[in-house]
């Protein structure tokens, strides 16, 4: 065991034990004095013994110092261990605590990043839909840059409006007219008006001179584009496509963006007005759906007066059939009532019989008269006899 230095009770048994060794020097001294002077004096005896017994009480403090010391070791090294004790369940708990912590974590981890994959996944798709649409959109512009695939996109757009719009034997397609000049449509409407013919229109590098203008200068210079543009399609659809007793008085030039059609209708109404006077209408996807709802209309309601007469002739015969149908009913009711009388007749007769046969079976002769035979004339068919 180890004993600390520093401790006061440590101190104070090692200061007992040298009290106690220089007493007992002195006690050697004091006796060969002792042995030298031959009990020179009594009284020196006497404070001798009384001295040895001090000592024997020291001596049994010291004894007692010695035990008081274990037991403070031994309560010091059970709190020790006590303590080491607690610590090691605190550490074991903490450590517990700690791990589940660091699961957790991971788990919460481990799901982050896989919530952070599906997100990355999702942008990557969807930046693979942007750089389709960025590819999309420039072959777009490559198409709306040439001017003869922008009159095919025009015309695509154009064919599928009408083909929703109107039946499929209402149009033509590329209709060669009498004066030569090919129309993108010809819409067979019936006089009046007559057949209207739709061309499509694209004037797209005026618009986007118009719409990259920066100066004044350069938004002066688009819109006399424009205006020059949108004059020359009307000019050239009214010279081209309005022709008398071939036609009808007005065509529509239509515009395949609802963007330049707003331009015009916005900013520039004189085109708008001029194109009214020249009788070309100018239409965009919006309103040429709406027109040639108008158109089917119409379409639908020649085509019923055509048929008015081929109706009337269909009804009548159909009244006919209808008066036969009832005057044959008649005649089968009047059948079914002679039958159910006939049927009535039948069954009184199988009564009769029946009871002329219990009688036989019961040698009942006596009431076996005859009876009158009497005869019924029905309405229709051969006398039946009761």
């Amino acid at each position: 065991m180890t004993i600390d230095l520093e401790d006061p009770f440590v101190l104070a048994a090692i200061a007992g034990v040298l009290a106690f060794l220089l007493i007992f020097i002195l006690l050697i001294i004091v006796i060969r004095a002792a042995a030298r002077s031959a009990r020179m004096t009594e009284p020196l005896s006497n404070q001798m013994g009384i001295l040895g017994q001090r000592v024997q009480s020291l001596s049994d403090g010291q004894q007692q110092l010695a035990g008081g010391l274990n037991h403070v070791s031994e309560a010091a090294a059970a709190s020790q261990a006590n303590l080491l004790q607690l610590m090691e369940q605190r550490l074991t708990h903490v450590s517990g605590t700690m791990n589940e912590n660091l699961q957790g974590s991971a788990r919460r981890t481990a799901q982050s990043l896989g919530e952070l994959q599906q997100r990355l996944q999702a942008i990557d798709k969807a930046q693979d839909n942007i750089t389709k649409l960025s590819s999309d959109v420039l072959s777009l512009q490559d198409i709306l840059s040439n001017k003869q695939t922008r009159g095919a996109f025009g015309e695509i757009q154009l064919k599928d409006i009408v083909g929703k719009a109107l039946p499929a034997d209402s149009y033509t397609w590329q209709a060669t007219l009498s004066n030569g000049k090919r129309a993108d449509c010809l819409i067979h409407l019936p006089n009046p008006p007559g057949p209207i013919v739709v061309d499509s229109k694209f004037p797209l590098e005026a618009y986007e001179a118009l719409r990259n203008a920066q100066t004044q200068h350069e938004l002066n210079v688009a819109a006399q584009m424009m205006r020059a543009s949108v004059k020359a399609h009307i000019k050239a659809i009214s010279e081209k496509y309005i022709l008398d007793g071939e036609t009808a008085d007005g065509a529509l030039m239509f515009l395949p963006s609802e963007a330049v059609y707003a331009e015009l209708h916005a900013n520039f109404p004189e085109l708008v007005r001029e194109g009214f006077a020249a009788r070309v209408w100018i239409v965009s996807p919006t309103t040429c759906m709406a027109t040639l709802n108008t158109m089917r209309a119409i379409l639908k309601d020649a085509r019923m007066q055509e048929q008015a007469g081929s109706i009337r002739r269909e009804l009548g015969l159909l009244f006919g059939d209808v008066e036969r149908l009832g005057t044959r009913v008649e005649n089968l009711d009047r059948h079914f009532g002679q039958a159910a009388k006939d049927i009535s007749e039948i069954k009184i007769s199988a009564d009769k019989a029946g009871r002329r046969a219990r009688r036989l079976d019961n040698f009942d002769f006596e009431e076996l008269a005859p009876e009158p035979t009497q005869t019924v004339v029905p309405l229709k068919g051969p006398k039946i006899e009761r």
